[in-house]
């Protein structure tokens, strides 16, 4: 597997993690996932470099 691949799974289930559908999460408002959503932009951004 290449770090891509490890990146996008780790990436996905962090998402999951994160949904406010489970109680552990539901109090943390839509923080973790704008997280989640800039990291996305910065990994798009450095592949569409050729920098990963």
């Amino acid at each position: 597997m290449s770090l891509v691949s490890i990146l996008i799974i780790v990436l996905i289930l962090i998402f999951l993690g994160v949904i406010p559908a489970w109680p552990h999460s539901r109090s943390w408002g839509y923080t973790p996932g704008s997280v989640i959503g800039v990291i996305v932009i910065i990994i798009v951004i450095l592949l569409l470099l050729g920098r990963i």
